[in-house]
Protein backbone atom coordinates (compact mmCIF):
# COMPACT_ATOMS: atom_id res chain seq x y z
CA UNK A 1 0.00 0.00 0.00
CA UNK A 2 1.57 3.70 -1.04
CA UNK A 3 2.66 5.81 1.98
CA UNK A 4 0.82 9.23 2.19
CA UNK A 5 3.80 11.04 0.85
CA UNK A 6 3.11 9.03 -2.20
CA UNK A 7 -0.30 9.16 -2.05
CA UNK A 8 0.35 12.86 -2.17
CA UNK A 9 2.90 12.77 -5.51
CA UNK A 10 0.55 10.83 -7.06
CA UNK A 11 -2.11 13.67 -6.44
CA UNK A 12 0.42 16.47 -8.03
CA UNK A 13 0.76 17.83 -4.10
CA UNK A 14 3.60 18.89 -2.71
CA UNK A 15 3.78 19.86 0.82
CA UNK A 16 4.90 23.65 1.77
CA UNK A 17 6.36 24.76 5.08
CA UNK A 18 4.26 25.42 7.55
CA UNK A 19 2.27 28.55 7.55
CA UNK A 20 3.97 30.62 10.66
CA UNK A 21 1.08 31.19 13.44
CA UNK A 22 -0.64 34.49 12.84
CA UNK A 23 -0.88 35.31 16.38
CA UNK A 24 -0.29 33.90 19.87
CA UNK A 25 -0.40 29.71 19.81
CA UNK A 26 1.75 27.13 17.99
CA UNK A 27 0.76 25.15 14.81
CA UNK A 28 0.81 22.09 16.57
CA UNK A 29 0.20 20.36 19.99
CA UNK A 30 0.56 16.24 21.13
CA UNK A 31 -0.77 14.89 23.73
CA UNK A 32 -0.56 11.14 24.41
CA UNK A 33 -1.28 9.95 21.07
CA UNK A 34 -3.61 12.94 19.51
CA UNK A 35 -2.00 15.77 17.96
CA UNK A 36 -3.70 18.92 17.92
CA UNK A 37 -3.71 20.85 14.29
CA UNK A 38 -4.16 24.76 15.26
CA UNK A 39 -6.76 26.29 12.51
CA UNK A 40 -4.87 25.96 9.23
CA UNK A 41 -5.77 28.89 6.58
CA UNK A 42 -5.78 29.03 2.46
CA UNK A 43 -2.36 30.37 2.48
CA UNK A 44 0.06 30.09 -0.71
CA UNK A 45 3.58 31.79 0.17
CA UNK A 46 2.62 33.84 2.51
CA UNK A 47 -0.87 35.03 0.91
CA UNK A 48 -4.16 33.85 0.75
CA UNK A 49 -5.44 31.93 -2.40
CA UNK A 50 -8.86 33.95 -1.46
CA UNK A 51 -10.23 36.25 1.11
CA UNK A 52 -14.19 36.95 1.31
CA UNK A 53 -17.17 35.35 2.34
CA UNK A 54 -19.20 32.40 0.21
CA UNK A 55 -22.43 33.42 -0.84
CA UNK A 56 -21.41 36.94 -1.06
CA UNK A 57 -17.74 38.92 -2.21
CA UNK A 58 -18.12 36.83 -5.53
CA UNK A 59 -16.91 33.67 -4.02
CA UNK A 60 -18.24 30.53 -5.39
CA UNK A 61 -18.69 26.86 -3.41
CA UNK A 62 -16.08 26.11 -5.73
CA UNK A 63 -13.96 28.40 -4.43
CA UNK A 64 -14.32 27.90 -1.13
CA UNK A 65 -13.92 23.90 -1.72
CA UNK A 66 -10.14 25.09 -3.11
CA UNK A 67 -9.52 27.07 0.08
CA UNK A 68 -10.63 23.68 2.06
CA UNK A 69 -8.17 21.70 0.10
CA UNK A 70 -5.64 24.07 0.74
CA UNK A 71 -6.32 24.47 4.43
CA UNK A 72 -6.33 20.70 4.73
CA UNK A 73 -2.82 20.73 2.75
CA UNK A 74 -1.35 23.31 5.25
CA UNK A 75 -2.72 20.57 7.94
CA UNK A 76 -1.13 18.17 6.36
CA UNK A 77 2.48 20.57 6.43
CA UNK A 78 2.02 21.38 10.41
CA UNK A 79 1.48 17.40 10.93
CA UNK A 80 4.70 16.07 8.94
CA UNK A 81 7.07 18.56 10.67
CA UNK A 82 5.52 17.55 14.40
CA UNK A 83 6.00 13.95 13.07
CA UNK A 84 8.47 13.50 10.64
CA UNK A 85 6.33 11.13 8.72
CA UNK A 86 2.80 11.04 7.72
CA UNK A 87 2.58 7.22 8.15
CA UNK A 88 3.42 7.64 11.74
CA UNK A 89 -0.72 9.05 11.57
CA UNK A 90 -3.78 6.05 12.39
CA UNK A 91 -6.93 8.12 12.21
CA UNK A 92 -7.43 11.44 11.35
CA UNK A 93 -10.09 12.22 14.20
CA UNK A 94 -11.84 15.30 13.63
CA UNK A 95 -12.05 18.33 11.55
CA UNK A 96 -13.78 21.39 11.99
CA UNK A 97 -14.16 23.93 9.56
CA UNK A 98 -15.27 27.42 9.39
CA UNK A 99 -16.79 28.79 6.28
CA UNK A 100 -16.75 32.76 6.26
CA UNK A 101 -20.48 33.20 4.37
CA UNK A 102 -23.34 35.17 3.71
CA UNK A 103 -26.06 34.72 6.56
CA UNK A 104 -28.17 32.67 4.00
CA UNK A 105 -25.88 30.08 2.70
CA UNK A 106 -26.02 27.10 3.26
CA UNK A 107 -23.24 25.11 1.88
CA UNK A 108 -21.01 24.55 4.36
CA UNK A 109 -20.59 21.27 4.57
CA UNK A 110 -19.93 20.90 1.00
CA UNK A 111 -17.44 23.84 1.46
CA UNK A 112 -15.17 21.69 3.92
CA UNK A 113 -15.76 18.78 1.46
CA UNK A 114 -12.76 20.23 -0.02
CA UNK A 115 -10.72 19.20 3.01
CA UNK A 116 -12.65 15.45 3.97
CA UNK A 117 -12.40 13.70 0.32
CA UNK A 118 -8.57 15.49 0.53
CA UNK A 119 -7.62 13.67 3.45
CA UNK A 120 -9.30 10.31 2.39
CA UNK A 121 -7.41 10.25 -0.72
CA UNK A 122 -4.51 10.72 1.28
CA UNK A 123 -5.10 8.12 4.30
CA UNK A 124 -7.27 6.11 2.87
CA UNK A 125 -10.08 4.58 5.54
CA UNK A 126 -7.86 6.28 7.91
CA UNK A 127 -8.38 9.81 7.12
CA UNK A 128 -12.61 8.86 7.27
CA UNK A 129 -13.23 11.22 10.26
CA UNK A 130 -15.85 13.50 12.70
CA UNK A 131 -16.60 16.61 11.53
CA UNK A 132 -18.07 19.53 11.83
CA UNK A 133 -18.36 22.63 9.50
CA UNK A 134 -19.81 26.16 10.51
CA UNK A 135 -20.93 29.48 9.14
CA UNK A 136 -18.83 32.06 10.60
CA UNK A 137 -19.44 35.86 9.94
CA UNK A 138 -15.35 36.79 9.33
CA UNK A 139 -12.32 34.36 9.31
CA UNK A 140 -8.63 36.11 10.21
CA UNK A 141 -7.30 38.25 7.05
CA UNK A 142 -10.42 37.31 5.41
CA UNK A 143 -9.91 34.54 4.35
CA UNK A 144 -13.33 32.25 3.32
CA UNK A 145 -12.14 29.13 5.18
CA UNK A 146 -10.51 27.80 8.16
CA UNK A 147 -9.81 24.07 9.41
CA UNK A 148 -8.51 22.56 12.36
CA UNK A 149 -8.29 19.24 12.92
CA UNK A 150 -7.17 16.21 15.72
CA UNK A 151 -5.09 13.33 14.28
CA UNK A 152 -4.11 10.19 16.09
CA UNK A 153 -0.94 8.86 16.24
CA UNK A 154 1.20 6.21 16.82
Amino acid sequence: MASPEQRLEELGIQLPDPVRPLAAYVPTVRTGNLVYVSGQVPMVDGKPIHVGRLGADGLAVEQGVEAAQRCAINVLAALKTELGELSRVRRIVKLTGFVASAPDFNDQPKVVNGASELFVKVFGDAGKHARSAVGMAALPLGVPVEVEAIVEVE
